[in-house]
């Protein structure tokens, strides 16, 4: 997240109360960042609505009417291939060529053009809906703040470019959610680079206020759940200290591990030099990877970790193991051929994963510990975000009790994070012109 930079403030301090001025600041600010949160996540919304439509089509209507069945190998096969070619014809072909590719960008990132947003909605809801193993915060993000930005420009055009891109990403993060508590925690870390002046809540008012829109516009239209059916964790033992330090590890080092990795796939796609060639190439390796462990292991994967909580009992270890190891690869391939999405939805499944592995193989554990351990752990190799990492732990388990266990594994397990390779390639312009139309296509 370290991308943006700039020097404008937010608010100017007098000791530790802030000033007359900074106070009209935020209140004259208050207005566009409420509609910009609102907005964001009606936008998110309708692109999630466009794709599950699209899911329902390709995996229910479609299927139903050609009397195939939609779990069957084949239909995954033929179903992600074909995501892959389409998606890689309008890399190459469409103008904006689906945007920047987002395995060479962060989570937040400078503004789009507009000219490049349409290819980028379109490619983002066919992998949403196609079964590709990304989510959508790293393309809603980019859509939402190239509109609000241009919004902007025309409406409030003495705002600041960075401070309308951070409350919309604030706004859509809320929105994705489902609260604002997760956008205040990825900006404490962000302002401080951003605003280089005044009070943390100060800096922190205009993203909280866009987050806490975003959240209460995303609970009128729909209703985000990311709490899953676990037993109760209520009593803290001190042996759950130990298992939750020695699962994040665990998950995290697998994270790492696909890190390390990413690039070189990344490079290796490639080398075919034509999008419609590499990201092809990685839907048929989906669709291999989809007919190898099952429709569980498809999409972002939100919905498919409440299917795995639910039905735990009917998985062996040596299944979770297949799963675990499809969902990674599959996190890996969606991410470097090309596809354009986040990698935090899939790192959440994969940690889910992990945790009822950890459990099925030593059940004293108690659940509830077992897969916050694994999504903390996961979350945080991925994203590089001990905040994030922290909050979704906390929020698939529905309570608390399990936060000052988490707290302590953290410890251990950002030390290893820390000194590991992070999950995003730095493309040189060659590799960048490869995502590009046909004029950077090499013959």
């Amino acid at each position: 997240m370290a991308e943006l930079t700039g020097t404008d403030t937010l608010a100017d301090v007098e000791g530790d109360r802030p000033s007359r001025s900074t106070v009209q600041k935020l209140l004259a600010l208050s207005i566009p960042t409420i509609m910009v949160g609102a907005l964001s996540a009606i936008l998110l919304y309708a692109v999630e609505a466009i794709a599950h439509a699209l899911e329902h089509g390709l995996w229910s209507a479609l299927p139903d009417a050609l009397g195939i069945d939609p779990d069957s190998r084949w239909w995954i096969f033929g179903v992600l291939s074909a995501v892959g070619l389409v998606v890689g014809l309008i890399v190459w072909l469409m103008p904006g060529h689906g945007g920047q590719d987002s395995a060479t960008v962060h989570l937040i990132a400078p503004p789009l053009p507009l000219q490049t947003l349409p290819s980028l909605t379109i490619v983002a809801v066919l992998a949403l809906g196609g079964g590709v193993s990304l989510g959508p915060e790293a393309a809603i993000i980019g859509i939402n703040a190239g509109l609000m930005v241009a919004l902007s420009r025309w409406l409030w055009p003495s705002i600041p470019v960075e401070l309308v891109v951070v409350v919309t990403a604030a706004g859509t993060i809320g929105a994705l959610f489902g609260t604002p508590v997760a956008a205040a925690l990825v900006f404490t870390g962000l302002v401080g680079s951003l605003f280089r002046e005044g009070a943390l809540w100060d800096q922190l008012f205009l993203p909280l206020l866009s987050a806490g829109a975003g959240a209460v516009m995303m609970s009128l239209l729909a209703n985000p759940q990311f709490t899953l059916d676990l037993p109760a964790y209520e009593t803290v033992a001190p042996v759950d200290l130990l298992s939750a330090a020695l699962i994040a590890v665990i998950s995290a080092a697998l994270g790492l591990t696909a890190a390390a990795v990413f690039p070189r796939l990344h490079r290796a796609f490639r080398l075919l030099r034509n999008p419609a060639l590499y990201i092809t190439l990685g839907g048929v390796i989906l669709g291999i990877l989809g007919a190898v462990g099952g429709p569980i292991t498809l999409f972002k994967g939100l919905g498919q970790m409440g299917d795995l909580i639910a039905h735990r009992d009917d998985y062996a270890a040596s299944t979770l193991i297949v799963i675990v190891a499809v969902k990674v690869l599959a996190l890996l391939v969606s991410a470097a051929a090309g596809f354009r999405g986040g990698r935090i939805f899939p790192a959440v499944f994969i940690g889910v994963a992990i945790g009822i592995l950890a459990n099925a193989l030593i059940p004293s554990i108690p659940l509830a510990v077992a897969t916050a351990s694994g999504v903390l752990g996961m979350v945080l190799a991925i994203s590089r975000d001990g905040w994030i990492a922290l909050f979704i732990a906390v929020a698939v388990t529905g309570g608390i009790t399990v936060l000052p266990v988490l707290c302590i594994a953290v410890l251990p397990t950002w030390l290893l994070v820390s000194r590991g390779p992070e999950m995003i390639v730095h493309a040189t312009p060659e590799a960048l012109a490869s995502d590009s139309g046909p004029s950077h296509v090499r013959p």
